[in-house]
């Protein structure tokens, strides 16, 4: 029998309904997948930002005004924006325009929905492609270092409309009773953002609590240099925020007194790490006797049936290209960003701690706490 033969004989075979909804979904999906470019260009363009700021419909020859772009490029782009939804196009006048719904998620960057961040992200997945490749056939992973510099600042945009929204309002309060919160208003703590990249979290519990003290660690020299930029920006001082070059196992406690910390932060990094029992177990001794361990981790529950849904979808996704290759080169167990609850305590206990319990969640985090 030949290839053709067998072809038509699996042909033959196919439900033909399972089939066309197989392709429409791959159709939706390769118009995402071209798409998301466009929308990384309208950002970079300021296109979004112009047709938001004229309050009104425009046409591609107004919008290429504003934006000192060419006319032609603006209408193609334009058209593939009115066919995914993100803008609206009039056909009697010919205009298009951006609601201002569309436009929290797109332009306003102080909004809990801005998602340009994730865009920007993606770009890199798409750049760092011929690294991974490269990581699945030799297993030795690829440093978060290494990745292009567009991960970096789409993880810092992806990440604060978040924790905005939610680290002081929500997070924060929900840790050991509300004692962590009423320490950092009142008393004042002591607190490490361990894995903290470009310090938007540290940035934002400190500006919320004048009275405490913040220490951002990352064992990336460039993010670490983008974080003082960020906390000289806001007008912090170096006595209240500071950010050292140092990883998850060898912080030192705050210099001046050789003190121990009140509060230790893994934001969304704890199962990002080559050694995240040691990290665990470093963050214990590096703790006081009545400290607590905050864990923000992606959303995740621990059975692979139970996260096949659009956030886990995003998630291993982000997982395969960034997670676990990141702990892969230091040989760690890659628990991946779809780690779950069980895998996540059987680490923190595996570090020493004896008490362990999900304080909050949100759509895309579980808040973890952890004391001795």
């Amino acid at each position: 029998m030949t290839s053709s033969s067998n072809s038509q004989t699996n042909q033959n075979s196919i439900d033909q309904k399972k089939l066309q909804r197989f392709m429409d979904g791959l159709m939706r999906d390769l118009g995402g997948a071209y798409s998301a470019v466009l929308v990384y260009i309208g950002d970079k363009l300021g296109l979004y930002k112009a047709m938001s700021d004229a309050g009104k419909p425009i046409t591609s020859h107004e919008l290429a005004a504003l934006t000192k772009t060419t006319e032609r490029n603006v209408r193609e782009w334009l058209g593939n924006q009115a066919a995914g939804g993100y803008v609206i196009y009039e056909s009697e006048t010919q205009k298009y325009w951006l609601p201002p719904e569309n436009a929290l998620a797109l332009v306003d960057e102080n909004s809990s929905v801005f998602a340009m961040g994730a865009f920007q992200g993606t770009m890199s997945f798409f750049k760092d492609a011929p690294k991974i490749i490269e990581a699945f056939k030799t297993g030795r992973g690829l440093p978060w270092g290494e990745h292009d510099p567009d991960l970096f600042t789409g993880t810092e945009k992806f990440y604060k409309p978040n924790y905005n929204y939610n680290l002081v309002s929500s997070w924060i309060p929900s840790l050991n009773n509300g004692k962590v919160q009423a320490k950092l208003e009142k008393e004042g703590a002591l607190v490490a953002d361990v894995g903290c990249g470009h310090g938007v979290s540290t940035i934002i519990m400190a500006k919320a609590y004048p009275n405490s003290r913040f220490i951002g660690y990352d064992n990336h020299q460039a993010s670490i240099e983008r974080a003082r930029e960020l906390a000289r920006e806001e007008g912090l001082s170096e006595e209240q925020i500071r950010f050292e070059v140092f990883s998850a196992n060898d912080y030192p406690p705050y210099s001046k007194t050789n003190e121990k910390y009140d509060l230790i932060a893994f934001f969304d990094c704890l199962h990002d790490m080559g050694d995240p029992v040691g990290a665990t177990s470093y963050a214990l001794k590096s703790l006081k006797p009545d400290g607590t361990v905050m864990i923000v981790e992606p959303f995740a529950n621990d059975k692979v049936e139970d996260n096949l849904n659009p956030v886990g979808r995003m998630f291993y996704a982000a997982s395969t290209m960034v997670c676990v290759p990141g702990s892969m080169a230091f040989n760690g167990p890659a628990l991946g960003a779809q780690a779950g609850e069980a895998k996540i305590s059987e680490v923190v206990k595996a570090g020493g701690f004896k008490q362990f319990r999900r304080a909050t969640e949100t759509q895309f985090n579980i808040i973890y706490e952890a004391r001795p």
